[in-house]
């Protein structure tokens, strides 16, 4: 298991490492030629294109991946299903522009859904092809193809916002990024397109895939309602300063997390009947998780104003606080992120749902509360308390329901993380006031943060334990 692992995230962080490093570049130009106005234009569209790719995998993604008995024949008549499903949700989604006008108050988003469309069907049928190849644990054909689909999606938004296409120019790249994807997956596998499918396969992933979807369908509500409510009741501007700030606040799952938990229900999806086994890896993700976790979120949350300034601009001072707001869940949202594979892994989706549930009621409350109160702010604000909440919900379902063991086992891996983070309060908090420009007082708080973080590590204790694990992978290879 281990040498899956490793070559899993080797490949998983080359491909994690270089999107990032791509849709950041792309964010900086775009951030520089488009307004904020036009940005939530498309932040607002976005919130129901996602909700359209959920209904799209309808859950069949993680139920491929789970039975491994699946066979070429019955893979082929799932791949049939999703394509009826797709080309009747991109139908649908062609005519979703006129509501969405309505609710938005806006008929740019008529035309705007009848080109979003294309990205709909081909999201929705590159589903399970891509499910095959993580099955297989071909991770480096995935990881490099999703690498490719952003490059194009990036280059093609940047000539077509020079050329003054607006937010078209995002818009088209998107969909030219779902296509790329489809066309790869497509045909690094051996799925068949098929006007005719059995339901009998259907049927045999019926209870995975059904609890798999229901959770996503709830998950989406809890993470997307504040982007919809905003963008009805604030303004345009609004909403592209508050999910500016938001998608930042997940770019240390996409560059740390995602490289750990998007490869966990492959792997440990071998394991499902060793529940000792996979409630161990679970405990050391969350310790390390945390341990860069906690201390990142304190140098972001007094880094906020350089961040947000140095990638976009100065157009983008609306989504510093925001920001420094949401930068103290990240470290909560990095383990979070992580609880879903396990629940897969045991094969545990009912409380995955649950969690799910329990989730949706959670960040909805908080959301109302901050749209209630006026301001983005006091909306990351809730957020902020609800996902501390949902921490607690989610590892009393894992440690206690399904490990049948003790929340004291999770809160034990904290302990050492807390001691660093208190650590880089204290250093940022003694940091004087320096007279430099945005980028060079980003690089002093980014040094006074890398180096409290490893005298801590060496303070602690947890650098001798980071290299000792080091070493027990290498051994094992």
């Amino acid at each position: 298991m281990m040498e899956q692992f490793k070559n899993a995230l080797f490949y998983t962080a080359l491909g994690k490492y270089s999107i990032v490093t791509v849709q950041l570049l792309v964010q900086a130009v775009l951030s520089r030629i488009l307004t904020p106005e036009e940005y939530g234009i498309v932040a607002a569209v976005n919130i129901f294109l996602v909700f359209f790719q959920l209904l799209a995998d309808f859950g069949l993604g993680p139920a491929i991946i789970q039975n491994k008995d699946l066979d070429s024949e019955e893979v082929n008549s799932i791949f049939s299903f999703s394509l009826y499903i797709a080309f009747g949700l991109a139908i649908l989604f062609v005519f979703l522009g006129y509501p969405m006008s309505l609710f938005y108050g806006n008929d740019v988003f008529i035309p705007i859904s009848r080109i979003l469309a294309i990205a709909v069907f081909f999201y929705g049928i590159l589903v399970v092809p891509q499910s095959i190849l993580l099955r297989e644990k071909n991770f480096k054909l995935v990881n490099i193809t999703v690498v490719i689909g952003a490059s194009v999606s990036g280059v093609i938004s940047i000539i077509l916002a020079l050329l003054g296409f607006s937010y078209y120019a995002i818009i088209i790249g998107n969909t030219a990024k779902a296509f790329t994807l489809f066309v790869v997956f497509y045909i690094k596998t051996e799925t068949k397109i098929s006007l005719r499918f059995k339901w009998a396969p259907l049927k045999k992933i019926f209870a995975f895939s059904r609890n798999q979807f229901l959770f996503n369908f709830i998950n989406y509500f809890s993470r997307n309602l504040d982007n919809l409510l905003i963008g009805r009741y604030f303004s345009s501007s609004a909403l592209a300063y508050y999910d500016k700030a938001y998608q930042v606040s997940l770019y240390p799952n996409q560059v740390l997390t995602s490289l750990v938990t998007s490869v966990i229900h492959p792997i440990l999806s071998d394991y499902e009947d060793e529940k000792d086994r996979i409630k161990r890896v679970y405990l050391r993700i969350s310790n390390l998780l945390a341990t860069l976790g906690m201390p990142l979120s304190v140098f972001l949350f007094f880094s906020a104003e350089e961040v947000i300034l140095f990638l976009f601009g100065g157009q983008w001072d609306g989504s510093v606080l925001a920001f420094q707001i949401l930068a103290l869940s990240i470290w909560i949202q990095m383990i979070l992120s992580s609880t879903g594979g396990i629940f897969q892994s045991g094969n545990r989706t009912d409380l995955l749902l649950l969690s799910g549930v329990l989730s949706t009621v959670f960040n909805v409350t908080g959301i109302v509360i901050g749209i209630l109160m006026g301001q983005i702010e006091y909306v990351a604000a809730f957020l902020v308390l609800s996902f501390s909440l949902n921490l607690i919900q989610a590892n009393y379902l894992l440690l206690i329901k399904m490990f049948q063991s003790s929340l004291l086992e999770f809160f034990k891996v904290l302990v050492k993380p807390v001691y660093l983070a208190i650590m880089q309060v204290a250093a940022f908090w003694l940091l004087p006031e320096l007279p430099l420009n945005i980028f060079l007082s980003l690089v002093v708080k980014g040094l006074v943060f890398v180096s409290v973080w490893v005298v801590g590590l060496l303070i602690t204790g947890e650098f001798k334990r980071l290299k000792l694990e080091l070493q027990r992978a290498r051994a094992m290879k």
